[in-house]
């Protein structure tokens, strides 16, 4: 943890944030959790460690940090949800299961997009995104 903990701060300086210790502990709460969650997740986390901190605080550094692409960020049940990038140094490109109830995440190394780059001469795909949602093993055992 504390690896991909050191490597989000120093991106986070490198692009001109200033370190908290909020920040930090943001960053480690969504490290531990290793899922997607929502920002009000983040915002309880913070708000028994901080009494009085903002909602729109949390959200904004979240919204920063996915910028930075410390975090990825996806819609869940029609609520932005975030984790922490498990490629945050851009080794291997893959995608995730995401469980709809508790947001578990597992990588799947595999890209469909050769196949649509095949279908589509002569134009650039410059991004993609590609999610399968379900349920996880112990989701469906509850």
């Amino acid at each position: 943890m504390e690896k991909e903990l050191d490597y989000a701060i120093s991106i986070m300086k490198d692009n001109g944030l200033k370190y908290t210790k909020k920040r930090s502990d943001i960053l480690s709460f969504l490290i531990n959790e290793n899922r997607y969650v929502a920002a009000l997740d983040v915002f309880n986390f913070m708000n028994n460690k901080y009494k009085g901190v903002s909602y729109d605080t949390i959200y904004r550094n979240l919204r920063d940090f996915a910028e930075l692409n410390i975090l990825e960020e996806t819609d869940l049940q029609g609520e932005k949800r975030y984790r922490f990038h498990c490629d945050v140094h851009g080794e291997h490109h893959h995608h995730h299961f995401i469980c709809t109830s508790c947001g578990a995440t597992r990588e799947i190394h595999m890209c469909p997009m050769d196949m649509f780059q095949e279908q589509l001469p002569g134009c650039l795909i410059e991004g993609h995104r590609f999610e399968i949602l379900g349920k996880c093993e112990k989701c469906l055992k509850n």
